[in-house]
């Protein structure tokens, strides 16, 4: 353990990666691996001590020097650590497992000091314990791997040591004029300290401070990640107090401007509400029921306390048809006043948040499925002024507590990312400090202290055996995996080749693979805008997508072997989620245009494959169209976010329901065989289950239980052609933590 104490100006390079200690970054042949601060740390731990062995106690005490923790939290960063080295399950070519030992970097490491010129400083590898006898094999992949990349890259050394130190001037300047002042709190000299609040195993999120900023009320889904409950700490740490212990999801927890009070958000089998607890535990009380909500409600808050405390502003409607709009609720009577009356064709108005003198409301306006955009409005109702022009999807403001700016989550460029935009108008800054993959912006009243939550989840495209004796594969095995977002596999029609949307590049983009899930393809460079939704042409020579590059969502095509996409559609309305007919002739989409006096409802239209006229399908709504393999019927769900399958013929005709598999969280995890339909539902907070309905019969029957969890309101499951595979996106990890910065400004 002599390495921990020495000073980390080092760089250490290993197979294709670099990883920068004063960065705190991790590289691989040079495009930056965003990891946690705990699992930098661990990574950081092994590698300055190769070829040792390093037990569980000790790296528990490194990594958490005065917490007790149990060592189910290392095993759960060594498992992140080796999906973000790109160990597939079974592999060891960098960190081994020795049973009852503990843990090992096995590869080769070079140690570069901070200067132009390198020093390499080769760490042979300590060849005692388990697994000794299988190194030298592994030995000689890593040192080929290595050698190939130090040659490929020697000769660019100096030049990229000095571009990063280039940048490292340009990033102090940057974060020093976007940190600038926001309040009174933290004096001109206090040093900016990033922190994290929580390290607990799974998921934390929704910060919210006290009004005394010394405590902070937030959401933990529970050491077993299984239910979502509100919890209270000191900020400056020590043990958690539980609130509330419901099986239902309670969410979005917010103070009383005296702070003696905690309202919340529970979702329920008994309906959703709004409830009152008092800040120290007690008796919970209901202070309103609330139009239940299941599209985009792990990306959205939904209350939030006036100043003077009479008032919660919340997210809600009156009929199933509308969208939601911003109410306030009286906290000693329960009135409700509409604030907001958005238009028929979006989703809602919802993350609504009090300006600091209680006179306006920042909120997020859901365009569709994305997309969302911040807006201001007085509390006393009138037109909102919208502030950004994002075209992704925005969520969760939050004012500075001077009321001059305004700070959001976006994944604009495929990231969720903090953004601040002024009141007044203008763009918006990075805030560049918080990272990627940012969510839940809270300020302290004095405006030192800024927390969010910092996603750690990751989701890959996994491969289910339908038929026994698929060459003795597992049943369930991963198939493309990044360490980046990996969604909407479709099979080509011959099997062959996968298309699926990745943000692996930055910003979520098409790509394709081989059928084994190598070999991926960029097909598209967008460099921002979300690109979507693929769909392969019957001949498997061009893919379909959606893609917002001016604002609102437009039906593109492009080759399957890569070029420039082109455009199909050109309405000013949303054009989304297209799928090809099976004789190539025609493609449908959904779209909320306006069409014989409509009001913009989401419809199934469809147009010739090669862009022209589009002709309106379904009057009652529809979304996500999916002809059936034989041609005769058009499938598909009546709204965004609805899991009632419907159909009709082709042809034109009745539109008539099928089933509901009654679980709105998966309403676009489905795809049309044959013979039925295959769809997955939630079995537990953990677990999933992928169920086929039967066209003859009418019946379910359960294919597979799946010990994972599947991304809600994300598209995603396709069968092969030949009936053997089913492809869908899982948790491979799923969690999060708490950061906070001190002295903001």
């Amino acid at each position: 353990m002599g390495h921990l104490e020495r000073q980390n100006n080092q760089f250490y390079e290993f197979g294709p990666f670099r990883l920068a200690a004063a960065e705190h970054r991790l590289y691989r042949n040079g495009e930056v691996i965003m990891l946690p601060p705990k699992e930098f740390d661990l990574l950081l731990l092994l590698v300055q001590n190769p070829g040792q062995v390093m037990n569980r106690e000790s790296l528990i005490k490194a990594l958490w020097p005065n917490t007790v923790v149990e060592e189910a939290n290392l095993n759960v960063h060594i498992s992140a650590l080796r999906k973000a080295l790109a160990e597939r399950s079974g592999e060891q070519h960098y960190i081994e497992t020795l049973p009852r030992l503990g843990y090992r970097f096995i590869a080769p490491v070079t140690e570069v000091d901070g200067a132009p010129a390198i020093s390499s400083i080769s760490h042979p590898l300590v060849e005692n314990g388990a697994g000794a006898s299988n190194q030298n094999a592994v030995r000689a992949v890593i040192n080929h791997e290595a050698a190939d990349w130090r040659s490929r890259r020697r000769w660019a050394t100096a030049l990229w040591l000095s571009a990063i130190s280039l940048l490292g001037v340009l990033a102090f300047l940057y974060f020093k004029s976007v940190l600038r002042s926001s309040s009174a709190g933290g004096g001109a000299d206090s040093p900016i300290n990033i922190v994290p609040l929580t390290t607990y195993p799974g998921r934390e999120s929704q910060p919210a401070f006290s009004p005394d900023g010394n405590q902070i009320a937030f959401v933990w889904s529970g050491a077993k990640d299984d239910n979502t409950d509100v919890y209270v700490r000191l900020v400056d740490g020590g043990n958690w107090v539980r609130l509330t212990d419901d099986p239902g999801d309670d969410v979005n927890p917010v103070w009383s401007p005296d702070g003696r009070t905690i309202a919340f958000y529970r979702s329920s089998a008994d309906g959703d509400g709004i409830f009152l607890v008092p800040a120290l535990g007690g008796a919970e009380r209901k202070l309103a029921g609330v139009w239940a909500n299941r599209f985009g409600f792990g990306s959205h808050t939904w209350i939030h306390w006036s100043p003077d405390g009479r008032w919660l502003v919340m997210s809600d409607k009156t009929s199933a048809e509308e969208p939601f709009s911003l109410f306030l609720l009286s906290t000693e009577t329960g009135e409700k006043r509409r604030v907001t009356s958005p238009p028929a064709s979006v989703v809602g108005d919802c993350s609504p948040a009090f300006s600091p003198d209680g006179k306006q409301l920042a909120f997020v306006r859901v365009i569709s499925a994305v997309v969302g955009e911040v807006y201001l409005v007085s509390v006393n109702g009138g037109e909102p002024k919208r502030l950004t022009f994002d075209g992704a999807g925005v969520s969760n403001a939050a004012w500075t507590p001077n009321g001059r700016e305004i700070v959001f989550a976006s994944r604009h460029g495929g990231k969720s990312r903090l953004f601040r935009v002024p009141v007044e108008g203008g763009g918006a800054e990075w805030l560049a400090a918080t990272g990627s993959e940012a969510h839940y912006p809270a300020f302290s009243r004095d405006g030192s202290r800024l927390a969010w939550r910092q996603n750690t989840s990751d989701e890959d495209i996994f491969r289910l055996a339908l038929k026994s004796g698929s060459e003795n594969v597992p049943p369930l095995t991963s198939l493309i995996i990044s360490t980046a977002l990996e969604i909407s596999p479709r099979y080509s029609p011959d099997g062959k080749r996968i298309a699926f949307v990745s943000n692996r590049s930055g910003s979520d983009e098409i790509w394709v693979c081989d059928g084994d899930g190598e070999n991926p393809i960029r097909l598209t460079s967008f460099h921002g805008p979300l690109a979507g939704s693929p769909s392969w042409s019957p001949d498997g020579k061009r893919i379909v997508f959606d893609c917002r590059p001016e604002g609102n969502a437009d039906i593109y095509v492009v080759s399957a072997e890569g070029g420039q996409p082109r455009r199909l559609t050109t309405d000013p309305a949303e054009d989304i989620v297209p799928s090809w007919s099976r004789d190539g002739r025609l493609i449908y989409f959904t779209s909320n245009r306006n069409a014989d006096g409509g009001s913009g409802r989401l419809q199934i239209w469809k147009m010739p494959a090669d862009g022209g006229e589009a002709v309106q399908m379904t009057r009652q709504g529809g979304f996500e169209p999916m002809e059936s393999p034989d041609g005769r019927w058009l499938y598909f769900t009546q709204d965004r976010g609805s899991s009632s399958i419907r159909r009709m013929p082709t042809a034109g005709g009745a539109e008539a329901p099928l089933f509901d598999f009654h679980q709105k969280n998966y309403s676009r995890v489905w795809t049309v065989a044959g013979e039925g339909v295959y769809f997955a539902v939630a079995s537990s907070n953990t677990k999933s289950a992928i169920k086929f309905f039967s066209f003859s019969t009418g019946a379910e029957k359960t294919v597979a239980e799946v010990d994972r969890v599947l991304p809600s309101s994300v598209s995603g499951l396709t069968i092969s052609p030949d009936g053997r595979w089913l492809l869908f996106p899982l948790f491979a990890r799923r969690g999060s933590d708490l950061m906070m910065i001190e002295n903001f400004r």
